[in-house]
């Protein structure tokens, strides 16, 4: 085993989702939700679903995940959407975050394609 120093931060898959769920939750992403897939699907453990009301505010949304997992050493294998800022995910391997304009989160429905995923209860900031 590897014992150098790093400034990684080592996290589960779950309490990545949950550090993802509180980054947005502070910069007040809407209607949070956090599905554990990982006896669903092998793509991933967890999708973190959110909407933004702009598509300034979902990009703001996006670069501020990135931005504060990065300080915690976690990169994103790959982010889609950035530039029309419709709908945004970023791939972290263990943790895929959506994060849609009312229109496309809507048209996508996510959450009943994965209806049979179990939904974390999440204690989100008051609006």
């Amino acid at each position: 085993m590897d014992t150098e120093k790093t400034n990684e931060t080592v996290l589960t898959s779950e309490q990545m989702a949950m550090e993802i769920v509180k980054i947005l939750d502070e910069k007040k992403a809407r209607d949070i939700k956090l599905l554990s897939v990982r006896d669903k699907t092998v793509l991933t453990d967890y999708f973190v679903i959110c909407s933004g009301t702009s598509n300034t505010q979902i990009k703001s949304l996006a670069g501020e995940v990135e931005y504060k997992m990065g300080e915690l050493g976690i990169t994103p294998l790959g982010t889609e959407g950035y530039e029309a800022g419709t709908w945004v995910a970023i791939d972290f391997a263990h943790v895929i975050v959506h994060i849609f304009n009312r229109d496309q989160r809507e048209f996508y429905k996510l959450e009943k394609l994965w209806a049979d995923a179990e939904e974390i209860p999440l204690q989100l900031s008051e609006e």
